[in-house]
């Protein structure tokens, strides 16, 4: 009967620990820029199949934090006079910043 329990609980500790390592720490990127002009915009966006982002835009420069591994679409949402802009075809790697230089709006 020992010998059993003895097995069981080694068994049980072992079953744990596998499980402890069975899932890893998801790392993510982010994708950071500049508008111009520094005050025309109010957020931008960052969209992929699955995920939606956003972040806001303080003196031009914005930082959208969190993203998985891809390719999105950034999108400066704009204030009037200036249109909102976008940006295809940016890529994301796991634990990276992506730096999209500057963004200048149009009106």
């Amino acid at each position: 009967m020992k010998s059993i329990k003895a097995r069981l609980v080694g068994f049980s500790i072992v079953a744990a620990t596998a499980g402890l390592f069975a899932f890893t720490a998801v790392q993510t990127g982010s994708v950071k820029g500049t508008v111009s002009p520094a005050d025309g915009a109010v957020r931008a966006w960052a969209l992929s199949g699955t995920d939606t982002l956003k972040a806001t835009i303080d003196k031009g420069a914005f930082e959208i934090t969190g993203a998985k591994a891809g390719t999105y679409r950034v999108i400066i949402e704009a204030k009037p006079p200036y249109k909102n802009a976008a940006k295809d075809g940016v890529t994301v790697v796991d634990g990276q910043p992506t730096d999209i230089g500057e963004i200048k709006l149009e009106q």
